[in-house]
């Protein structure tokens, strides 16, 4: 059962997570940029699939900052309102994202 019903703003987020996110990001931006180069100048399949790697561990270690983030703001305060269905609910969005962000 997947939930449909989406918040549009963060309970709260870290200064210190947002910050750290964007840095990443930006850098990533640029490891995307470099792959588009290697791709235009036909550089070595292995060396593509190198940096191609490398862009999805970056991509993992920003979605570790936001699950952190996620987990002590958002989450917590769904489980700590005492409402039995909020805290159903979050528990299935928990599962959701454990399993979206394994893959």
């Amino acid at each position: 059962m997947e939930t449909t019903e989406h918040k549009t703003h963060a309970a709260a987020v870290e200064p210190e997570i947002k910050d750290a996110a964007l840095a990443r990001l930006k850098k990533i931006e640029g490891q995307i940029r470099g792959l588009q180069r290697m791709v235009e100048e036909e550089r070595y399949c292995a060396d593509v699939l190198t940096q191609i790697a490398s862009v999805h561990e970056a991509l993992r270690g920003v979605g570790k900052l936001m699950m952190r983030n996620h987990l002590q703001h958002c989450i917590t305060g769904a489980l700590r309102s005492g409402d039995p269905l909020e805290a159903e609910k979050t528990y299935q969005e928990v599962l959701d994202l454990m399993y979206k962000h394994a893959r």
